[in-house]
């Protein structure tokens, strides 16, 4: 495995598999690996001759008072990870190497950046979009795969790469639970015991909607309704949203006449955890 912190190396070095016909994957992360991820470097170790990797925090998705400081680093066990998994090629710079001191360029996806979690955390789309055409630009994939739980996320890039023409295709991969159910993510490191348990009504609330669903309600105000009932029952969880919204879009739906996504994200003390579900009617 080959580990890279400047833009211009790693870039060579994968233009020259290119030109040989190797076929290039690319996971793009922020660390701190877990199930989720190893599950996109899977899914691209079977696609691709060649597996990227990137491990890199983004400061400007963070917002002033969010937790970029705080954010779980684990460089020594990802790369473990990331090599055990099958990683070829790890890219790992630090944020100087990123915006130097001239950056003055960013990539803004309009319309669907500003709802749901774009709401609540106004700039943070564009942090992510940026650094995915930075990182877009320096690994040259053929496909990138992007984890199901961050479904904004990954509409909004997937908008991206089809309005620059980006030579590149993106594929979702489905999320990945605990035993338990609950949706892995970096931050659930930051959980405490306690606090992990009471995270486990996210899913609850999901289940029983989705079965909610599948008994024929299609009012999308009795959904949220469910879910919001269930979660306040929970001390110690404070709700930032529940959505009822359309898989192209992100538009509200008040009927259910097709699959449309519920999203979720609450606050456990200062930890905030998203997750979702496809409802189909």
């Amino acid at each position: 495995m080959k580990i890279f912190k400047s833009a211009k190396s790693v870039q060579n070095y994968i233009l020259s598999l290119k030109r040989q016909g190797r076929r290039i994957g690319f996971v793009p992360t922020m660390g701190c690996l877990h199930d989720g991820h190893l599950s996109l470097i899977k899914r691209a170790r079977k696609d691709n001759d060649v597996v990227v990797l990137s491990i890199f925090i983004n400061p400007i998705q963070f917002g002033p008072n969010e937790d970029y400081k705080h954010y779980p680093r684990s460089l020594k066990m990802d790369l473990m990870l990331a090599r055990n998994g099958g990683v070829d090629v790890v890219y790992y710079p630090d944020s100087r190497e990123m915006y130097t001191e001239d950056h003055c360029t960013y990539v803004e996806v309009n319309g669907i950046s500003e709802v749901l979690c774009g709401e609540f955390r106004p700039g943070h789309f564009k942090g992510v979009t940026t650094v995915c055409a930075k990182l877009f630009n320096i690994v040259q994939p053929d496909i990138v795969y992007l984890g199901k739980k961050d479904y904004q996320q990954a509409i909004i890039i997937k908008q991206m790469v089809k309005n620059l023409n980006m030579p590149l295709r993106i594929k979702i991969v489905p999320i990945v639970r605990e035993k338990d159910g609950l949706a892995i993510s970096s931050r659930n490191r930051n959980l405490t015991k306690g606090n992990r348990k009471q995270a486990l009504v996210i899913f609850k609330s999901l289940q029983t909607v989705r079965g909610l669903v599948k008994d024929g309600v299609k009012d999308t105000g009795k959904i949220k309704s469910k879910v919001e009932n269930i979660i306040s029952n929970m001390p110690g969880i404070k709700v930032e949203y529940i959505r009822v919204v359309d898989l192209k879009l992100l538009q509200p739906v008040a009927v259910i006449k097709k699959p449309v996504l519920l999203a979720i994200v609450v606050w456990i003390k200062k930890v905030r955890l998203i997750d979702n579900i496809i409802l189909k009617p």
